[in-house]
C-alpha cells in the first residue's frame, strides 16, 4: 500500500514528455503502479531499452494484435497502452535482455513520429472516470468484488496470504481493478479492453463479470473431478468383480472373451518367425497384458505394441529372381535407354548368383523431374521378383517420421521405415526413398541423420525403431533413394549412396519413349483405340522442340494427353474417320507454339553472347547481353545474379581491361562510359560458376563491334589469367544446345572426358571446340564482321555529314 501512494505522490510530480519511444508487447498488458518483467529479444527491442536507460526511463508499452507477429506494424498494434518507468535490466549470457517495468499511466497513441530503429510516437496521458465521493453502487460494487476474488483465490490461485491481504485491502477502485485484472486467465483482448475502459464504474463490473465466469468453471472442474473420482471407484469395483467372475469361470470350464484372445496371442507368438529377443519381449509384454483390465487405457496401449511386434515380417522374405537374361528383359520391357542403371541392376544379380549374399545396395538416382526415377523403382522390383515400398522425404522434418515414437507419447506408431516393411510383408523389398534431397531440419530433430542408421550397410543390420525397441534386420532391403540434385544431401548421408545420375533424354529417345509408352498409355486413360489416333514422327518433333523444353518427360506426356482428349471429344460429337496427327495439325490442338529458335535473332548485334546452363530440371540456353553508355566507370550487372555470377562478370571486365590492346580495343574505353551486363528472365535467380566464358565474350563482342556467331553456345568458367576451366552438366548443357539449334559448341579442354556420356548422334550433329585459353574462344566465337546496326548508322552519319 505504501509503495503505491509513493507512485501516487510521483505520478503527480512527474514531467511526461510528448514523445517517447513504444515497446510492443506480444502477450502481455501492463497495468498502472504495477511491476511486470518483460523479455525483450527484437535487436531494435534492445536498442529501445538501452537508450531508455541512459535517458529518462520512461517509455510506453503496446501490446500486439497478434502474437506471431515478429516486426509489427502501426496497424498490428493497439492504440491504448500504458507509460511506464523503466526500474532494471539484466542480461543473460545467451544475448536475451530482461527488464522490470512499473506501469505509471494509461496513455493513447495519437501519432507514430519515427518508426526506425523503434517507434516515437505522441502520446496523450489518459486518466481515470472517478464517480462522485460516497456513491453507493460504487461501494458496493467493490465489496461484491473482493468477495468473489478472494472466494476464487480459494478456489484455484497459488496466491500468499500476504499478496491476497494486500489486494483486498486496496481503497482504490480503479488500482483494485487493475490488480485483479492481473488474472493470468483472462485472454490478452480482455485485458486490453480493461485497459481501454477508463470509466471506473464500467472496469469494476467488467471484471466482475470476468471473474464470475472464472468461479463458475472452476467449480464445473470440481464437480468434474469429484464424478471421475467416483468412476474410479466404481471401476475398482468392477475390476474386483470381474477376477471373481474369471475364478467362476475357470472353476465352470468356460473362458471369458479376454481369455480367449490372449490365448489367440499366445499361439502367434510362437508360430511367428522372431528373433529370441524380440520373442521374450513379447511374451512379457503378454503377460502384463494378462494381469489388465480390458477397460483400462494401458491395456490398449500394450495390445497395439504386440500387434505391431506381429505383423512385423521378421523372417518372411521373397526368393529373388537370379536369371540376368530375364531381368534384363524386364528392364528393357519396362524403360527405354536408361542403360547405365540397367548394366548396375544387371551387375548386383550376377554378384548375387556369384555370392549368395543377401546385403542389398544402396542406390541414389539423380536427375531432373520425369526421367522416370520412381518408376525404375517399380521396374527394379519387378525383375528381382521383390515386393515394392515406396516413401516420400520431401518436406519431412520431424526424425520420428524415420525412427518412431517413444511408447510414452499418446498415439505413437513405428516409424515409417519399419510401417513400410510392414506393409511389404516381406523383410526384403526394394524400398525406394523419394525426395531425399528435400529433407529439412527443425526443432524436432534432423530425419536425414536418422537416415546414416537406415542406409549404412555396416549398421542397419541391428537397425532400431523407438517405437519397438527391439533391432530389425534392414540388410537385406534393397534401398534406391531420388533426388534431383545432389548438393542438399548432407555429405554423410549421400557418403553411404551409390550416385547414378539419370541426365535427360535426346530427341531420338524422346520419340521411341512416346510411340512405346507414351501415346498407348494416353490412348488408354482417354478411351481411345490406337487405329483412331496416329501420331506422325514431325508430330512429335514438334511437340519436343516446340511446345516442351525439359530433359525430362512429363510435359510430353501432358501436351499429348492434351490432343488425346481434344480428339476423344470429336469422337463423341460423331467423327467417324481416324485421325493423323502430323506438325501442321498440332497447333489445332494445342495453340499457338510456346518456344521459338530465336539465338540468331538475338545475336545479329554485337554484344550478345549465348551461354549454356545448368539447372534442377534439365539444361537450358541463356542469352547474356552488354551494352555501354555514358557514365562513371560503373559495372551494372541485372538479371537476378548470385554472386557467383557477379564476381565472374567483374573478372571478365578486368581480364578485357588487361587485353585491350590485343584486342584492338581502346585502352581507355570505360572511363567514361557504364557497361550494363544484363541476363534476361530478370525474375528467375541465376547463379553458377560457368558464365565467364560467356560474360567474357559478351563484352569482347560489344566493345570490338563484332557479332558472336548464330550457331555457337559455349560454357565455362575463367581465371584472371586468361585460363578456361572445367565445369559440370555437361551431357545436359549440350541437349539443351542441340535442342536449341545451336551447330557449335565450345567447351573447356578438360571436359573433353565427359562426351563420353552424350549419344553418338548427338555429337554427330554438333561440333566441339575445345579450349584452354580465352584468346581461343575469341577466335572461334566471333565472326569478324562489324555489327549491321552500326554499320548503318555509321553510313548515316556519313551522309548527314
Amino acid at each position: 500500500m505504501e509503495k503505491l501512494e509513493e507512485a501516487t505522490r510521483e505520478e503527480q510530480t512527474r514531467h511526461i514528455p510528448e514523445e517517447i519511444p513504444i515497446l510492443p508487447l506480444r502477450n502481455a498488458v501492463i497495468y498502472p503502479y504495477l511491476s511486470m518483467p518483460i523479455a525483450v529479444s527484437r535487436p531494435e527491442s534492445m536498442k529501445l531499452i538501452e537508450e531508455t536507460l541512459a535517458g529518462q526511463k520512461l517509455f510506453g508499452v503496446v501490446a500486439q494484435k497478434l502474437v506471431d507477429t515478429n516486426d509489427p506494424l502501426p496497424e498490428d498494434l493497439y492504440t491504448v497502452g500504458t507509460l511506464v518507468k523503466l526500474l532494471k535490466m539484466i542480461r543473460t549470457p545467451d544475448g536475451e535482455m530482461y527488464v522490470l517495468a512499473q506501469g505509471v499511466s494509461r496513455m493513447k497513441i495519437l501519432e507514430y513520429v519515427r518508426q526506425k530503429p523503434y517507434y516515437i510516437c505522441r502520446i496523450e496521458e489518459l486518466n481515470d472516470l472517478l464517480p462522485e465521493e460516497g456513491d453507493k453502487e460504487l461501494i458496493a460494487t467493490v465489496k461484491n468484488l473482493k468477495d468473489l476474488f478472494n472466494s476464487v483465490a480459494q478456489l484455484a490461485y497459488n496466491i500468499s496470504n500476504e499478496v491476497l491481504t494486500m489486494i483486498l485491502n486496496v481503497e482504490d477502485p480503479g488500482t483494485l481493478a487493475d490488480m485483479i485484472a492481473e488474472n493470468p486467465s483472462f485472454s490478452i483482448q480482455e485485458r486490453q479492453e480493461l485497459l481501454e475502459t477508463l470509466d471506473v464504474k464500467n472496469r469494476l463490473q467488467c471484471v466482475t463479470v470476468l471473474l464470475t465466469r472464472e468461479k463458475e468453471i472452476l467449480e464445473l472442474s470440481r464437480q468434474i473431478q469429484s464424478q471421475v473420482q467416483n468412476e474410479m471407484d466404481k471401476s475398482q469395483r468392477e475390476y474386483y468383480l470381474r477376477e471373481q467372475l474369471k475364478a467362476i469361470q475357470k472353476e465352470l470350464g468356460e473362458g471369458d472373451q479376454q481369455t480367449v484372445e490372449i490365448e489367440e496371442l499366445r499361439e502367434q507368438i510362437q508360430k511367428t518367425q522372431m528373433p529370441e529377443e524380440a520373442r521374450k519381449v513379447a511374451e512379457k509384454e503378454l503377460e502384463r497384458l494378462t494381469k489388465m483390465h480390458p477397460a483400462a487405457g494401458e491395456y490398449t496401449v500394450s495390445r497395439t505394441y504386440l500387434d505391431w511386434i506381429l505383423d512385423v515380417p521378421w523372417g518372411i522374405s521373397t526368393e529373388d529372381n537370379l536369371d540376368v537374361k530375364q531381368a534384363e528383359h524386364v528392364l528393357n520391357e519396362d524403360h527405354y535407354g536408361l542403360e547405365k542403371v540397367k548394366k548396375r541392376i544387371l551387375e548386383y544379380l550376377a554378384v548375387r548368383q556369384l555370392t549368395h549374399e543377401s546385403k542389398g545396395p544402396i542406390l541414389c538416382f539423380v536427375g531432373p523431374p520425369g526421367v522416370g526415377k520412381t518408376s525404375l523403382g517399380r521396374s527394379i522390383a519387378r525383375a528381382l521378383n521383390r515386393k515394392f515400398v515406396r516413401i516420400s522425404l520431401g518436406g519431412i522434418r520431424d526424425e520420428a517420421e524415420i525412427r518412431g515414437h517413444r511408447r510414452t507419447y499418446v498415439g505413437a506408431l513405428p516409424g515409417r521405415i519399419i510401417q513400410g516393411i510392414k506393409k511389404a510383408e516381406s523383410n526384403n523389398p526394394v524400398f525406394m526413398l523419394d525426395e531425399i534431397d528435400k529433407v529439412g531440419t527443425d526443432f524436432r530433430g534432423d530425419p536425414a541423420s536418422a537416415l546414416l542408421e537406415v542406409l549404412d550397410p555396416e549398421q542397419n543390420n541391428t537397425f532400431s525403431d523407438h517405437y519397438l525397441e527391439l533391432d530389425f534386420d534392414l540388410s537385406k532391403v534393397m534401398f534406391i533413394t531420388t533426388a534431383n540434385v545432389l548438393v542438399t544431401i548432407p555429405s554423410p548421408l549421400l557418403d553411404r549412396m551409390e550416385v547414378i545420375e539419370i541426365s535427360g533424354y535426346t530427341e531420338e529417345e524422346k520419340i521411341m519413349i512416346a510411340k512405346n509408352y507414351l501415346i498407348p498409355r494416353q490412348l488408354k486413360a482417354n478411351g481411345l483405340q490406337p487405329e483412331q489416333l496416329r501420331f506422325d514422327d514431325s508430330a512429335l518433333k514438334t511437340l519436343i522442340h516446340s511446345y516442351t523444353r525439359e530433359s525430362g518427360l512429363r510435359n510430353l506426356e501432358r501436351e499429348i494427353a492434351t490432343i488425346c482428349r481434344g480428339v476423344a471429344k470429336e469422337v463423341v460429337d460423331g467423327l467417324q474417320d481416324p485421325v493423323a496427327v502430323d506438325a501442321a495439325v498440332v497447333p489445332k490442338y494445342l495453340g499457338p507454339i510456346k518456344f521459338f529458335p530465336e539465338i540468331a535473332e538475338r545475336t545479329a548485334q554485337a554484344g550478345v553472347a549465348t551461354g549454356l546452363a545448368w539447372t534442377p530440371v534439365g539444361g537450358d540456353i541463356l542469352f547474356i547481353e552488354a551494352t555501354r553508355m555514358r557514365g562513371k566507370e560503373k559495372l551494372i550487372l541485372t538479371g537476378q545474379l548470385g554472386d557467383v555470377m557477379k564476381e565472374s562478370a567483374q573478372i571478365a571486365l578486368n581480364y578485357v581491361r588487361s587485353k585491350a590492346a590485343d584486342l584492338k580495343i581502346a585502352e581507355d574505353f570505360h572511363e567514361n562510359s557504364d557497361i550494363h551486363i544484363h541476363i534476361p528472365s530478370g525474375a528467375i535467380p541465376k547463379d553458377g560458376p560457368s558464365a565467364g566464358v560467356t560474360l567474357y565474350t559478351a563484352l569482347v563482342s560489344l566493345l570490338t563491334d563484332q557479332p558472336v556467331r548464330s550457331d555457337l553456345a559455349m560454357t565455362g568458367e575463367i581465371t584472371l589469367r586468361g585460363l578456361v576451366l572445367p565445369i559440370g552438366g555437361v551431357k545436359e548443357k549440350v541437349l539443351a544446345a542441340r535442342s536449341a539449334g545451336v551447330k557449335h559448341v565450345i567447351l573447356p579442354a578438360k571436359n573433353r572426358k565427359d562426351l563420353e556420356e552424350i549419344p553418338d548422334n548427338v555429337k554427330q550433329e554438333l561440333t566441339f571446340h575445345f579450349v584452354e585459353q580465352m584468346d581461343e574462344v575469341i577466335k572461334i566465337a566471333l565472326t569478324g564482321k562489324k555489327s549491321r546496326r552500326q554499320k548503318t548508322t555509321r553510313q548515316k552519319e556519313q551522309k548527314i555529314a
